[in-house]
């Protein structure tokens, strides 16, 4: 059997000590509102246990009133936790009228002299419904989890289970659990929810801060488009996958016209702003599985997979249109810009970088020859 009073307070100095090392975390790091927020419900969540524990010794009328209400709103504080980490907009319109009616419901009860067994039976209720509510976030099917984000959501799923038969035996539903063994299995699963759930929300944050630096060390931050690192490995992966499978790969240089009298004529921000809106034109026309990169300045790239040198014409075509049909606003009346590109297939013999020499070619001869079209490079020079 085990000593609920002692695990009560265990549980209690576990939950604050998480609580203590996030906003250690917190202190070095840009901590996210979620993360904060779930800090404070853990810290409300160890001084309920805490506040348990003294309940016998203490023995002050009402308190066991006020103990339900602080769990109410520690666990509805967890949720919104969760809700806001994983990016709900619309949280408010449920959780919080639905806490506040719990939280009403628990204060009333306490007020009426209800006793301790009923206000632990209603509070491990509503536990129950909160903790299937962040069970369901985190493994909810419409989204893509990982399997850290699945641990803890099953995690919270049994704890809710076991809290749910907690309440149930209190009620003297007929379960086949006697009530003591109900609430050894709920603190038990409460246990294991805060080792999991504590360090777990804490890698939850370090995986989407890892996510966010590789996204940082291959995207160009200006027009979000990939580096010139990034673009130059996936290109390198798709030539190696065409050539695996026989398929014809497109290239293509492309470059804004006159990139500097944007600048020298509007200013830098409206270069930036030239940029951004040629990036997206250009990303609105790619199909899924092709990629544009940004090699530097005014200087973009394309690889095309699967294409033919006529299906590569018709694109680059179609994007050059769309750059021309794209405004950029300026201080006076909009800058039409417009795009000079190169396009090449891929010669199975040749390299990458081979082959977008060859496409860079092809774009100085679109600039020579007016600019605002699309030229084709020459075909590898084959060796004697």
């Amino acid at each position: 059997m085990i000593d609920i009073s002692s695990f009560v307070l265990a549980l209690g100095v576990g939950n604050i000590a998480f609580a203590v090392l996030m906003a250690g975390y917190m202190r070095g790091a840009a901590a996210s509102p979620g993360l904060r927020l779930w800090m404070w419900a853990r810290l409300g969540i160890g001084l309920c246990q805490l506040l348990g524990w003294c309940r016998p010794v203490l023995d002050l009328p009402g308190l066991h009133g006020v103990e339900g209400a602080a769990w109410v709103l520690a666990v509805s504080l967890e949720v919104a936790a969760y809700c806001i980490f994983f990016g709900f907009a619309r949280w408010r319109r449920i959780l919080l009228p639905v806490s506040a009616l719990a939280l009403a419901i628990v204060l009333a009860a306490g007020s009426a002299g209800a006793s301790v067994e009923y206000i632990t039976t209603l509070v491990a209720g509503f536990v129950a419904l909160f903790a299937a509510a962040m069970a369901w976030i985190l493994l909810r099917p419409r989204r893509r989890a990982s399997l850290l984000q699945r641990i803890i959501g099953v995690n919270d799923a049994v704890f809710a289970v076991a809290v749910a038969l907690w309440a149930a035996s209190g009620l003297r539903a007929g379960l086949p659990l006697e009530p003591r063994a109900a609430q050894e299995a709920a603190y038990l699963a409460g246990y294991l929810l805060m080792i999991v759930n504590g360090f777990g929300f804490l890698l939850l944050c370090k995986e989407r801060d890892d996510a966010e630096m590789a996204r940082l060390a291959t995207t160009d931050s200006l027009t979000g488009l990939p580096n010139r690192h990034a673009f130059l490995e996936r290109a390198e992966q798709a030539r190696r996958a065409a050539l695996r499978q026989r398929q014809p790969l497109a290239l293509a240089m492309l470059d804004i016209d006159h990139f500097k009298q944007i600048n020298d004529r509007f200013g830098h921000a409206t270069g930036d702003e030239a940029l951004m809106v040629f990036a997206r034109t250009v990303h609105g026309s790619l199909r899924a599985h092709e990629t544009v990169g940004r090699l530097g300045g005014e200087e973009f790239a394309m690889v095309l997979p699967g294409t033919s040198l006529a299906g590569a014409l018709t694109a680059a075509e179609r994007l050059r249109q769309a750059v021309r049909a794209a405004a950029v606003i300026t201080s006076g009346t909009p800058y039409t810009m417009t795009v000079s590109i190169g396009v090449v297939v891929l010669d199975p013999n040749e390299t990458l970088g081979m082959a977008l020499a060859r496409a860079d070619h092809a774009l100085y001869a679109a600039k020579s020859g007016g600019r605002d079209r699309v030229e084709v490079g020459m075909p590898q020079q084959r060796r004697a």
